[in-house]
């Protein structure tokens, strides 16, 4: 997708430090300035660097359930188990109890994820050897296998939320990387999943405009279907991925992460079109949605740029409405990109980064 992979890689640092508040704290400003041949190496580093500061904060503890044989009463009495030591002769009860414990999830991961950095064989051993000296403190903690991890049961609060940013770094690795080999092992493949790149790059789109354009409300809102009857059953969810308003302009960003932009039609490259259908209709039903107060909701397809012949960059006006096709090349120097992010900012809202009016 990128012909220089040194900046792309770094790109793909800057987006995780959009979509991860905790990048940009100054525990990581080494890894901002590191150069990184390949996405392994880069993802190496921000665990061992953040691993690093979580253990000086101190591993996540909670409390895990236990059942054991034990001399003296702890917790609660397992009758059955009671029973059976009770016919067995044997002077012991069996109780269970709740332990606070560093082997729970979220310590196994990061254990688990560093592990599978550790044997690729293009991470530096520069990085493998940091990534081993952290896990010394580890030792308590169990390795768990990587597809019977449990994303959506993970839950942060006031306790553990400092892992967010590190489990995120996790899934990327471990969802968008993951093969298995013949004997049923795991390693790590040597590129990032496309539809893993795809979430990344639509949070990245989020949360840039978040936080640099806080005069403009951005959000991800679902858009409701215009129904004449009100009877949606069945019909699609139309969730948006990124949507700019500020006064009674609106413009809905659908962002578009694909190796290839382009979809050959009769010897000739054109625009994806359940792509324009998808965006149109997004446009279509959120300005009928208005409720009879004028607004001016206009769509964007924004793909991140690849290397073809033809890369989009267009305007159409559709039944009253502006629809563009634009592409984010990701292969430029990170300014270069928040200028081409910007750009948009003021052809659509007239404003700059930071900027009220």
């Amino acid at each position: 997708m990128t012909k220089d992979k040194s900046i792309f890689i770094k790109n793909i640092y800057y987006m995780l430090a959009y979509a991860f508040a905790a990048l940009r704290q100054d525990g990581y400003k080494s890894v901002a300035g590191e150069r990184f041949e390949n996405p392994h190496n880069l993802f190496a580093a921000i665990l061992a660097r953040g691993i690093g500061i979580q253990l000086k904060q101190g591993l996540y503890r909670e409390y895990l359930s236990r059942r054991e044989d034990v001399s003296a009463m702890r917790g609660k009495i397992d009758l059955q188990g009671a029973v059976r030591n009770r016919l067995a002769r044997k002077r012991l009860l069996t109780c269970e109890y709740g332990e606070l414990s560093e082997n729970n999830p979220f310590n196994q991961i990061l254990k688990t994820t560093a592990i599978l950095l550790m044997r690729h064989p293009e991470v530096e051993e520069t990085y493998k050897t940091d990534l081993k000296r952290k896990l010394l403190f580890f030792s308590e903690v169990s390795a768990v296998d990587p597809p019977s991890i449990r994303w959506a049961a993970i839950r942060f609060q006031r306790n553990n939320h400092t892992y967010r940013m590190l489990l995120g770094v996790c899934q990327l690795v471990l969802e968008g990387m993951l093969l298995t080999t013949g004997n049923g092992e795991y390693r790590l493949a040597s590129f990032v999943d496309e539809q893993r790149m795809s979430r990344l790059y639509e949070k990245f789109i989020l949360e840039y405009f978040i936080r640099e354009y806080p005069q403009i409300k951005t959000s991800a809102p679902q858009i409701p279907w215009a129904l004449d009857d009100g009877a949606g059953t069945l019909l699609p969810v139309m969730q948006s991925d990124v949507v700019l308003c500020r006064g009674n302009t609106e413009l809905i960003i659908d962002a578009k992460y694909y190796t290839r932009i382009m979809q050959a039609r009769y010897d000739a490259d054109r625009i994806r079109s359940e792509h324009l259908y998808q965006i149109f209709a997004y446009v279509k039903n959120e300005a009928a949605s208005s409720g009879g107060i004028p607004r001016q909701v206009s769509g964007m397809l924004l793909y991140a740029g690849t290397d073809e012949a033809v890369q989009p960059d267009c305007v159409y006006q559709m039944s009253g409405n502006k629809i563009s096709v634009k592409t984010l090349d990701l292969n430029r120097e990170f300014s270069e990109i928040a200028e081409q992010l910007n750009q948009i900012a003021a052809e659509h809202f007239g404003t700059a980064p930071g900027f009220c009016r």
